[in-house]
């Protein structure tokens, strides 16, 4: 595809599924074509566990300031630099009060476990300081900041998760009539709410249970946390073989010089994986009748370990799909 063709879904787009679905790879595909497209690009990891580094060839884990991953033209000629941080409560917490002068408080608050104290005294008040720094970035994107990036791509907590980290802002409104707490959820609902700032992009697989969970998962969003769905990508989709149901006949009659159990295991083999696209064609098809989003499909990848090319083929399969859907 012309990489120029790309349009992110929203400044900032959230990437969540169930755990094992392959949503830390997704977000690196997904960065990876804006970053090629030559936006400046920024994946912002809030879990502070996954193995985003290593499909980048880096076991060096992120931390709260800016690592990068790709610098310009490393993903093609006119390519832009692709970074990526990791966002705790306790480091926003401290980035949060020094901006607003209270940097010796920040510091013991930290290191006394006083955010701790405060995140029961006032559940979601953790998540709510990390989606206000992810606000913060937005808004220094959406007015061109030196140094801030143009897309900005959140590899969300997993789905059990994802659900009550981005409905912590409405849960707040109700705990706090007044104040700066109440200002910080009135804005990150904001961005939330509007779907040119932010939408949130499902990963799922094409089986019963991560189906069952994607589409739940959903609904629990729209509801819970009012953002707007982008197209859902079905993850690790076998490749599509014309395989006849006796197998095994058909190598027989095609005078191979095979053995008897040579085309008998090639006969099992090709009904396993003629019943493997009967099973991921029914479980596309069941999650377009619960639920009607536009699917984004992602072929399965043969391979122990993903690196960097894993990472280029999956983006430029995503690309040609995200540039129809924006025609």
């Amino acid at each position: 595809m012309d990489p120029a063709a790309f349009r992110p879904p929203a400044r900032v787009t959230i990437v969540a599924g169930k755990g094992g679905v392959g949503k830390t790879t997704v977000s690196a595909a997904l960065a990876y074509l804006a970053a090629a497209s030559g936006l400046e690009t920024l994946i912002i990891e809030v879990e502070g566990k996954s193995g985003l580094t290593a499909l980048f060839g880096t076991d060096e884990p992120l931390g709260y300031e800016e690592t990068v991953l790709l610098e310009a033209g490393d993903a093609g000629p006119g390519s832009a630099p692709l970074r990526a941080r990791t966002l705790t409560p306790d480091d926003a917490l401290v980035e949060y009060l020094e901006d607003h002068g209270m940097r010796r408080v920040s510091k013991r608050l930290a290191a006394t476990g006083t955010l701790d104290v405060l995140a029961t005294a006032v559940p979601g008040i953790k998540d709510i300081l990390v989606l206000g720094k992810v606000k913060q970035l937005e808004t220094l994107s959406a007015v061109g900041a030196p140094g801030a990036p143009a897309f900005i791509v959140v590899d969300a907590p997993a789905a059990g998760h994802a659900v009550s980290f981005l409905a912590s802002a409405y849960g707040l409104l109700d705990a706090a009539a007044v104040g700066p707490i109440r200002t910080q959820a009135m804005d990150v609902i904001a961005l939330l709410s509007n779907p040119d700032r932010c939408q949130v992009m499902l990963v799922t697989l094409p089986e019963e249970t991560p189906v069952n969970e994607a589409a739940d998962t959903a609904f629990h969003l729209e509801d819970r946390a009012g953002v707007k769905l982008a197209p859902i990508v079905v993850n690790g989709m076998w490749p599509h073989l014309d395989l006849p149901e006796d197998a095994a006949g058909h190598l027989r009659g095609a005078a191979l010089g095979l053995g008897e159990s040579e085309i008998e295991a090639l006969g099992k083999a090709a009904e396993f994986r003629r019943l493997r696209q009967e099973l991921q064609d029914a479980q596309v098809a069941r999650l377009a009748e619960m639920l009607p989003l536009p699917q984004l499909k992602l072929p399965y990848l043969f391979e122990t370990e993903l690196a960097r090319p894993d990472v280029a083929a999956l983006a430029a399969a995503l690309g040609p799909q995200l540039a129809d859907m924006t025609e």
